[in-house]
């Protein structure tokens, strides 16, 4: 009996571990896509025919299930406009306000379109850039360092799991914050505020996962050159004659597998597997690129206005009504906050982590540059090293700035000038923005509540 158990739960380990492992970068990129593809942010499967070989192909339900979810936000967005119903309004609401509330639904409605509409005109570079990989892939295994996929549906299925937990906590808070200051908006506006955080999230998951799979490459590309790097520091790298070239020999005790090839023809396919890399980098950063703007400049604007009224309600500046609860008020903001600083914080992570990465690469290079003895393998690294100059990898959101860490002080920097200007306007107001007159910072704050 207990023998019968044992085997049952070493069976299911087995079938776990195998549905959780990949043998290539469709079966790494399989469970985010499918994701993606119920929710409308792509309209890609990945498919297995008959001899086990699989792919990335388009579906015309995919297609249709995109347009569907935009016409559903389209409705969302009709509906509360047609009545008048905004979140922030329920907090605050002026005739200045309602203007830009209307004004800030058609914006509301252009946002959905780059989410699910632009994804699909943009199909053609996603699709590009995971067949670059899958030639990547094969480089590497020539020069026997294969990427690893047996961890990449774990981390994958990991990923997913804090997302759920993650929105599920922050958005109960946010509705029951709502709920005990007696605020109970319609469906179809907490529709929008469920449903666009959800496609915000599986969109940075896409992006990062990306952005992870340039690393992954990046780190076999450097164990290829490190192999060569150690082999000369240990002087077991000798001329290759007809027959070696035909032997593979193994050492087990160390990390480094001795290479059978030239040194020069590994650095030439080298040199081409860090083309492939940086080409399906920027490939990828094609197909994101409107999404990352729109991600980032929304977070952005959220952040500021809740910064705001968070500070103005715990500086006391702020004199609500009394069923507004400060405690509840400061949570819901503040939860809000939260969401959209992991939003730039995990989009700015994953494109940092691949540049670093890939910038390591020049040093490598160079250190083989200072070691190499024959003139044939020294123009090869020159080679590659004039390569590394002109080719680099670089994420950016539609070109109008760089998503790596200096963004992060352009962030800061601009919220707190914001806030001051904000805060100080507030301070200046006769009526402290609040009252019978309107508030500018009320009515530009109506311009961003549906975006939540």
């Amino acid at each position: 009996m207990i023998r019968y158990g044992v085997d049952s739960f070493r069976g299911f380990r087995g079938q776990l571990r195998y549905w959780l492992s990949a043998r290539d970068v469709y079966g790494s990129i399989a469970l985010m896509v499918t994701i993606a593809f119920v929710l409308g942010i792509t309209p890609f499967l990945v498919r297995r025919n008959s001899q086990g070989e699989s792919s990335l192909e388009q579906s015309w339900y995919g297609f249709l299930n995109a347009i569907s979810r935009w016409l559903l936000l389209a409705y969302c967005y009709s509906f509360i406009n047609l009545s008048n119903e905004s979140l922030i309004g329920y907090f605050m609401r002026n005739h200045v306000s309602q203007i830009s509330t209307k004004l800030h639904d058609l914006a509301g409605i252009l946002v959905a379109i780059i989410t699910f509409i632009l994804p699909l005109l943009l199909r053609k570079y996603f699709l590009r850039s995971v067949k670059i990989m899958v030639r990547v892939d094969q480089q590497l295994e020539r020069l026997q360092s294969p990427v690893n996929f047996h961890t990449v549906v774990g981390q994958v299925v990991l990923v997913a799991l804090l997302i759920v937990v993650l929105d599920t906590v922050l958005l109960t808070t946010c509705l029951v914050c709502l709920s005990k200051m007696e605020v109970y908006p319609s469906w179809q506006l907490t529709f929008i505020l469920v449903y666009e955080l959800l496609a915000i999230s599986i969109t940075i998951c896409m992006f990062c996962l990306m952005t992870r799979t340039v690393q992954r490459r990046f780190t076999c590309l450097h164990k290829v050159l490190k192999n060569l790097s150690h082999q000369w520091d240990t002087r077991t790298l000798k001329a290759v004659t007809q027959k070696q070239r035909s032997l593979q020999c193994l050492d087990s005790f160390s990390m480094y597998t001795i290479v059978t090839k030239d040194p020069a023809e590994i650095i030439q396919e080298s040199m081409e597997i860090h083309h492939l890399i940086c080409e399906a980098a920027a490939t990828a950063n094609k197909y994101f690129t409107y999404q990352l703007l729109t991600i980032i400049s929304i977070a952005f604007l959220i952040i500021v206005f809740d910064a705001y009224y968070v500070l103005e309600t715990l500086l006391g500046k702020s004199k609500r009504e009394s069923k507004f609860k400060t405690v509840e008020f400061v949570t819901f903001f503040s939860c809000q906050m939260i969401l959209y600083l992991i939003a730039i914080i995990s989009i700015v992570e994953g494109s940092n982590r691949a540049i670093k990465k890939s910038e390591k690469t020049g040093g490598i290079v160079h250190s083989l540059l200072n070691k190499t003895k024959s003139a044939e393998v020294k123009e090869k690294l020159q080679q590659f090293s004039m390569q590394l100059m002109h080719l680099k990898i670089n994420f950016t959101a539609a070109g109008l700035f760089n998503i790596d860490r200096t963004l992060y002080f352009t962030i800061s920097g601009a919220l707190t000038t914001y806030l001051i200007i904000l805060l100080q306007f507030t301070s200046n107001s006769p009526n402290h923005g609040y009252g019978n007159g309107s508030s500018c910072c009320e009515a530009y704050n109506n311009m961003t509540n549906h975006t939540l």
